[in-house]
C-alpha cells in the first residue's frame, strides 16, 4: 500500500477574528496536508518536532486522534512548541505572526522507510531551515533513491524574506529533488518579485523540475509542464477562513496521484486529462477547507463527491 510521508513544522494556530481569539487548532503547512490525507484514508507518516509542554501534548493527542502516529516526532524538553497568531481580515484572508523558541539540537529522530511510488511532501521555511537541512536532505535522498514522488510547496512567507538570500541554495536543491512544484503568487513575489506564471516557470522552475502548479488566491490556477500550459478557473466560494487552503490543494493533488494510480515513472507522460483531474482534486480539498475553521478536510471526506 502506497503511503505519504510529510516533513514539516507542527504549530498551534490561534485564529483571531474582529481582534478577538476565535479558535485554536494544530497546524503547519505540510501537517495540514497530512491530516487531510489521513482523514481520507491514506496511510501517512509525519516527521516533526514539538516541545515537552502543554502545546506539544495537545498536538500529539491531536495526531493520535486523527490517525497519525507520533513515532517520528522529536519531543524536545529544551524547546517550546511554536504557535502562530492568524488574523482574519474582512474577506477572511489570514495574516500571520509566528512565535518560536527551538533548542540547538533539533529533529533527532529516525526517518520512516520510503518505498517506490510513495509520496514525500515538504514545504515552507522548514524545508530550507539551515538547522534542519541534514534531515531534509536525508529524506529527499531516500525518496530519490527509491523512486518516490516528491511534492515541494515553496510556501515562502514574508516573515522570512530577510533569509531569502541565505537559503536560496537550499530552495534550488529542493527544486532539483522535486517531481512536482507548487507555489503561490505570494511566494514568488516574496522571493523574486515575480507574479507571471510563464516567467516564473521559464526562469525559476523549468530547469530543475518540469511540473509546476501556480496558485494565486481567487485567480486562475496555472499549470506548466514540459508539454502543457493551461489555466484553470477557480470556483467561487464564500470562505469562512482561508487558513490551510493551499495546504489542502496539495493534499488533493496527492490524493489524485493515489486514486489515479500515477506512479513515479508515469509523471513525464501524464496526459492533459490526467492533469485536469489532479487540479480538480486539489481544488475540491481547498474549497472544502475554506468552508470551515478547520485546517483540514473532515474525517471521511469523499473527494469523489
Amino acid at each position: 500500500m502506497r503511503k505519504v510521508i510529510g516533513i514539516g513544522e507542527t504549530i498551534l494556530d490561534i485564529i483571531f477574528k474582529n481582534e478577538q481569539p476565535w479558535t485554536a487548532v494544530p497546524g503547519g503547512s505540510v501537517f495540514n496536508s497530512i491530516v487531510s490525507l489521513a482523514h481520507m484514508g491514506v496511510k501517512v507518516d509525519f516527521v516533526s518536532e514539538v516541545g515537552q509542554d502543554p502545546v506539544g501534548e495537545m498536538i500529539q493527542r491531536f495526531m493520535q486522534d486523527n490517525g497519525i502516529s507520533p513515532q517520528y516526532m522529536d519531543v524536545n524538553a529544551s524547546s517550546k512548541s511554536p504557535i502562530s497568531l492568524a488574523f482574519l481580515d474582512a474577506n477572511n484572508e489570514a495574516q500571520y505572526t509566528f512565535y518560536k523558541n527551538y533548542s540547538k539540537q533539533r529533529l533527532m529522530v529516525e526517518l520512516p522507510e520510503v518505498e517506490e511510488n510513495d509520496v514525500v511532501m515538504l514545504g515552507s521555511f522548514y524545508a530550507v531551515d539551515p538547522a534542519l537541512r541534514h534531515k531534509v536532505v536525508e529524506l529527499l535522498r531516500k525518496a530519490k533513491d527509491n523512486k518516490a514522488i516528491v511534492l515541494y510547496d515553496l510556501n515562502y512567507r514574508r516573515p522570512h524574506k530577510h533569509d531569502a538570500i541565505k537559503v536560496a541554495p537550499f530552495i534550488l536543491e529542493n527544486l532539483e529533488f522535486a517531481d512536482i512544484v507548487r507555489g503561490s503568487e505570494e511566494d514568488f513575489m516574496c522571493l523574486y518579485d515575480l507574479s507571471d506564471a510563464d516567467k516564473i516557470y521559464a526562469d525559476k522552475i523549468r530547469f530543475y523540475c518540469k511540473n509546476f502548479v501556480y496558485t494565486a488566491g481567487v485567480k486562475d490556477v496555472q499549470l506548466r509542464t514540459a508539454t502543457l500550459s493551461k489555466s484553470y478557473g477557480v470556483p467561487k466560494v464564500d470562505p469562512v477562513s482561508t487558513v490551510g487552503a493551499g495546504d489542502n490543494f496539495n493534499a488533493g493533488l496527492v490524493m489524485g496521484l493515489l486514486k489515479l494510480g500515477i506512479g513515479y515513472d508515469d509523471l513525464p507522460s501524464l496526459t492533459e486529462t490526467q492533469w485536469d483531474e489532479l487540479i480538480a482534486y486539489g481544488q475540491k480539498c481547498a474549497i472544502e477547507v475554506c468552508r470551515s475553521t478547520d485546517n483540514s478536510v473532515p474525517k471521511g471526506f469523499d473527494i469523489e463527491y
